[in-house]
């Protein structure tokens, strides 16, 4: 017998049948969909743990709990620690004098010492800034792997649709925007991605590229394999990829490196993020439900926090800074 159910197996979800478990706790973990896919939007993540580069935009809770991420991650699935860089082309060069005035954690890189970290943008750019405490994950052996943590463990994802009015004694929803009639203030923030393989460059840590207006992030994954990312449109328009996104994404990764011009395309993709107004994620009470949800742009910075918090509470009764009101 169950002690708590979970409605969804994305980030959220997975990281709450942990935490629940950690508690004492037997959770029940139930998705419509099944196991972690397409169907969810953390399958399209781009696996960044960067808290400190979040802090140009983000809220301090945000900062504060990201800043655990990676440890948390690394019990489970590969974090790979080597930073992240954050460079602006040379006429946007106010724009990296601005964003480290906003962020901590970072040191100032001159060409010389760019080049020691990635040779293959020394040729390009001659200033950058060097989040040394940062780390990235690939997000869908990640999800894999939390998959497998729980099945060891005895927790299997069921694949069945219930109605969470159905559903007697604890409840941990965790369905994204799928939850957002329970939510009034919930919001869909599309986002879209591309991946592109290159065997002539070679990154080794995720990359932010300042553009007045395309911003950019580039994150590499095994055999060649680079996420380019950082659309953030206010709609909730569930649809693949628009070609202008596509073409803003890629049109700024050749102004990174003109060598992704010649990258395979391999993959394209789009999904719907869940925001409350102050992007801030939470654990939102209406009874016996909590719903873990806003988790807008920081899905695998702050799924760990919001599940150990909202476990905590099962447990304990006690509420974490990350409880709110909606």
């Amino acid at each position: 017998m169950a002690d708590v159910t979970i409605l969804g197996a994305g980030v959220a979800g997975l990281w709450a049948a942990r935490a629940c478990l950690a508690q004492g706790m037997i959770p029940r973990l139930v998705d419509r969909a099944g196991a972690p896919g397409p169907h969810g939007c953390s399958w399209w993540a781009g696996g960044m743990l960067a808290p400190d580069c979040e802090g140009a935009v983000a809220e301090e809770p945000v900062i504060r709990h990201g800043r655990d991420a990676a440890a948390a991650w690394a019990e489970v699935t590969q974090v790979t620690h080597r930073g992240s860089l954050v460079l602006a082309p040379a006429r946007d060069r106010a724009d990296l004098t601005a964003f480290a005035r906003r962020t901590s954690g970072h040191e100032t890189l001159d060409r010389a010492n760019l080049k020691s970290l990635e040779p293959d943008l020394a040729g390009t750019h001659d200033a950058a800034l060097f989040f040394a405490a940062e780390a990235h994950l690939d997000p869908r052996q990640a999800l894999a792997d939390l998959t497998a943590s729980l099945a060891a463990q005895g927790v299997e994802i069921e694949q069945t649709e219930l109605d969470p009015a159905d559903i007697p004694g604890p409840l941990l929803d965790c369905r994204g925007f799928t939850a957002h009639k329970a939510l009034p203030s919930l919001r869909p923030v599309r986002g879209e991605m591309v991946v592109l393989r290159s065997n002539e460059i070679t990154l080794t840590r995720p990359i932010r590229l300042l553009h007045t207006r395309h911003p950019l992030y580039v994150v590499p994954r095994a055999g060649g394999l680079f996420m380019l990312g950082a659309t953030q449109i206010e709609s909730g328009h569930k649809a693949p990829i628009t070609a202008r996104a596509a073409l803003e994404l890629m049109s700024t990764a050749y102004a990174l490196d003109p060598r992704f011009a010649e990258a395979e395309i391999v993959e394209m993709g789009a999904d719907l993020r869940p925001a409350f107004p102050d992007n801030v994620p939470r654990v939102v009470q209406r009874g016996q439900t909590l719903h873990l949800n806003g988790l807008f742009r920081h899905g695998y910075l702050m799924a760990p926090a919001l599940a150990k918090q909202a476990a905590a509470f099962l447990a304990t009764g006690e509420k974490g800074d990350l409880f709110d009101e909606d």
